[in-house]
């Protein structure tokens, strides 16, 4: 696998489906809360989750701070497993809180590899939702990766099928430049390809990439 590859892909998938506009959110606390709250669920119902929360005027690091975590469930019902999801931001917020006075400002002096350590250290905070609150919220040149980057990268024989998710953020972070407006255009047109082509059931005919080397012989869900 070489840079040029990657390259290539990042072209071809922008080329066919132009900018993504990710990620949604008119703050970066909207973003971060979007990125805990769209685990396991569509971003149709994060959106309504999100309503709510603005629509209470709750949506700033103290209103969830303060906020019951029975009511903070009740406005993110939406967004599904609503009381796990009340925990993590509320994980979340209390980190924000005890280590950085709840000022999103107070991030920006902080070491990226160190941020990602203490984003992963919050109970319920995932490699993925740790590196999408990095590069959406707070601009950092990290790699998102989720099932769709792996199916595509696995399918397209760009790694081995056993790779863990810090092998294919290496992947990406090692063979393209430091940008984090490609890391963030890159992933959110993987995610397009993964939703409209590349399928556990892959629908190949029309894909940007379908004149790639690529093989379905993998099993990747």
């Amino acid at each position: 696998m070489t840079p040029e590859t990657l390259t290539k892909i990042y072209r071809l998938l922008y080329d066919a489906f132009g900018p993504q506009h990710w990620w949604p959110g008119e703050t970066p606390f909207e973003i971060m809360t979007g990125a805990i709250l769209t685990q396991n669920t569509s971003w149709t119902n994060v959106e309504k989750a999100i309503k709510n929360l603005k629509s209470a005027e709750y949506l700033i690091p103290a209103g969830l701070h303060h906020i019951d975590i029975s009511q903070l469930a009740e406005l993110i019902r939406p967004a599904g497993y609503y009381n796990i999801k009340a925990k993590r931001l509320k994980n979340f917020v209390d980190w924000l809180f005890d280590s950085y006075n709840g000022e999103i400002t107070n991030l920006q002096t902080v070491e990226t590899g160190r941020l990602r350590e203490e984003l992963l250290a919050i109970k319920g905070i995932g490699r993925e939702t740790a590196d999408s609150i990095l590069l959406y919220a707070l601009g950092r040149p990290v790699f998102v990766v989720d099932a769709y980057t792996a199916r595509i990268t696995i399918r397209h024989e760009l790694t081995d099928p056993d790779a863990d998710y810090e092998q294919l953020r290496e992947l990406f972070e090692s063979n393209l430049p430091e940008d984090v407006q490609l890391f963030n255009e890159y992933h959110a047109l993987l995610v397009k390809a993964g939703k409209e082509f590349c399928r556990p059931k892959a629908r190949c005919p029309g894909c940007p990439l379908e004149r790639l080397p690529h093989t379905l012989d993998i099993e990747y869900f």
